[in-house]
């Protein structure tokens, strides 16, 4: 069945043509979004970090691994009905991508509203489990349970962008981006800055941002995108199909999940050594996550990528793009390198003012850039086991990182050579570790489910 859609700018039909210029075509405008994505948690920790002080970005630090998880639990359902919706894309089966659209909207409004209320009564509990320093507890559990009241307009969002690029369109949910970061520091402004809100008044900036990101992306894609005009027919509950999604959806979600366990499990071991190292480890996560963005975006795009020509059954198709798209992850890891090993106190100056945190950071991001080339070889390869629809690895990966992040942090800080650092070098070991086990695990699925489609 060919695609009838009357649209054709708002779709990207990637089984045909050049697999690396459909890679690059689809994964720019993601970069920027996504990229425009972690400006939200730049801004709060640029804004705070400089214009309050550095126990304000702490703060902020020690709740970021527990929001994640929070988050992290809700962005997997999303992700795999984005997921199924691609392979129909591919196969060329309208109908069921329109319902896989509704049936994955319905699990994507109860489920974010039940972790909300959940996270927003544990969030003490969980604050005081890892250690939090007693003078940053009160805004660190402040800006947590503002975010909880978040959830659901970033469920909102991220459930529309997941099904926009399921269908090759990773424009649309970048314009909203880029309106809602702009939106986001001048509240952040206004609110920290202007109003003295401190820690209180970037969690508000951020939710009511992330609001108006979620509901400008759901108005467009109703208005603009075919797939997203349903009939009456379309609302109904498909069990079948909703237990798909949620057969792929909860792996991911556990997935994701467990690797914000393991990091609250590393924030743990950093607040055991004070409030200049929270700070440090804070500065540096944030230019991690900027360095996370072309990973991931690379592994998205693979996803779909993967989903359609799964779909379409062109195996050779799905093979030569994973080859173009690890010679792309070394070249960027490479690229990186030096920069961060000669740039690292400047960036980390740009969060923080305090001598004794821009030394610490400096040192760490000269340490765990030597492990990038890992951390891109985790992203590439979930991408296409994501877009061939294997549950199993989604679990796999989370449950190495858990372990790793459990017992490797611990083991290294108690090695006297290492002591600080180890916290660093840990996260370097684990970024080994899961990258070596994903690329076991394709070689291994690569020829049974391959074996299928012949």
């Amino acid at each position: 069945m060919k695609h009838t859609h009357n649209n054709r700018k708002v779709v990207l039909n990637m089984t045909e043509g050049n697999p690396i210029k459909l890679l690059i075509t689809f994964a720019v405008p993601m970069l920027i979004g996504n990229i425009f994505q972690q400006v939200y948690n730049l801004a709060d920790s640029i804004i705070v970090g400089r214009l309050v002080n550095a126990n304000a970005l702490a703060a902020i630090g020690a709740s970021s691994s527990v929001t994640f998880l929070f988050f992290a639990l809700c962005n997997g359902i999303g992700s795999g009905g984005g997921i199924i919706t691609s392979q129909f894309f591919g196969s060329g089966d309208e109908k069921m991508v329109r319902k896989c659209i509704s049936n994955t909207a319905y699990i994507m409004l109860i489920f974010p509203s039940i972790v909300g209320a959940c996270a927003y009564m544990l969030s003490r509990p969980i604050l005081e489990m890892l250690k939090t320093p007693g003078d940053i507890m009160p805004d660190s559990l402040s800006y947590i349970r503002i975010m909880c009241v978040g959830i659901v307009f970033v469920s909102l969002y991220n459930f529309i962008a997941s099904m926009l690029r399921a269908l090759g369109d990773s424009k649309t949910p970048l314009y909203f981006l880029v309106v809602s970061c702009i939106l986001n520091v001048g509240l952040d402004i206004f609110f920290v800055y202007k109003l003295g809100l401190s820690v209180r008044g970037a969690g508000i900036a951020t939710v009511i941002a992330q609001l108006m990101s979620g509901a400008g992306c759901f108005i467009f894609a109703i208005k603009k995108n075919p797939y997203f005009k349903l009939e009456k027919d379309d609302f109904k509950i498909d069990s079948h199909l909703m237990m798909s999604i949620i057969k792929l959806g909860v792996p991911l979600s556990l997935q994701f999940s467990m690797i914000a366990i393991s990091c609250m499990a590393l924030q743990r071991v950093v607040n055991s050594f004070g409030a200049v190292a929270v700070a440090a480890f804070t500065a540096t996560s944030r230019m991690e996550q900027i360095i996370h963005q072309p990973y991931q975006t690379l592994g998205t795009a693979l996803s779909t990528y993967t989903g359609q020509n799964y779909g379409a059954r062109k195996k050779d198709r799905i093979v030569e793009g994973f080859h173009k798209a690890l010679l792309f992850m070394a070249g960027f890891s490479l690229c990186m390198l030096p920069v961060m090993q000669l740039c690292g106190r400047f960036f980390v100056s740009i969060f923080v003012k305090e001598s004794d945190v821009i030394a610490m950071g400096a040192e760490a991001v000269r340490i765990t850039s030597l492990f990038y080339v890992f951390l891109g070889l985790i992203y590439v390869v979930r991408g296409v086991l994501n877009g061939l629809g294997d549950a199993f690895f989604a679990l796999l990966n989370g449950i190495v990182e858990v372990i790793g992040r459990f017992t490797v942090p611990i083991i290294m800080t108690t090695i006297p050579a290492i002591g600080l650092w180890g916290i660093w070098w840990s996260t370097g070991v684990v970024w080994f570790l899961s990258g070596f086990t994903a690329w076991l695990r394709y070689r291994a699925y690569r020829k049974n489910i391959f074996g299928k489609m012949t």
